[in-house]
């Protein structure tokens, strides 16, 4: 089997040196959201915070006192947007995968199901209430295939 690899007791575990690796980038923000969804990263902000609303007396409100945090929270704020949606992206095609493999599992035939991500909001509204028109009409108790 592509991918695994038997150890000496004959279990099998997976091969981290495949050709399915993710990319650089992929790998990066994976990495990254992870470690900043942590309590203690939000803790650290907000000290990094209190340490330089602190520091305001000190330096006398200046402006390089406020442009050193309107710069750092514009540069982070920049930078986490492309993090939180190539994030937001893997999961959603991952969502969606699975969704499309229970869809084929339970053999629906309705391609619009299966394009539903690239309808519009208007079509999207119209097939909910055709789906939920089709399970208000069927009897309870009765499961019917969705095609």
């Amino acid at each position: 089997m592509r991918g695994t690899r038997r150890t000496g007791d004959g279990i099998m575990t997976a091969d981290k040196n495949t050709g399915n690796r993710p990319g650089f980038f992929t790998r990066f923000t994976s990495r990254t959201a992870k470690v900043l969804g942590h309590a203690w990263v939000f803790a650290a902000a907000v000290a990094i915070l209190v340490v330089w609303a602190c520091t305001g007396p000190l330096l006398g409100f200046s402006n390089t006192w406020q442009l050193v945090i309107n710069t750092g929270t514009t540069i982070v704020t920049f930078l986490m947007v492309f993090i939180i949606q190539n994030t937001q992206n893997r999961d959603s095609a991952a969502l969606h995968l699975k969704l499309d493999a229970i869809m084929h599992e339970l053999q629906v035939t309705n391609s619009k199901l299966y394009d539903a991500e690239d309808e519009g909001e208007d079509e999207l509204e119209r097939q909910r209430k055709h789906i939920e028109a089709q399970s208000d009409e069927q009897p309870a108790g009765e499961d019917q295939p969705v095609h």
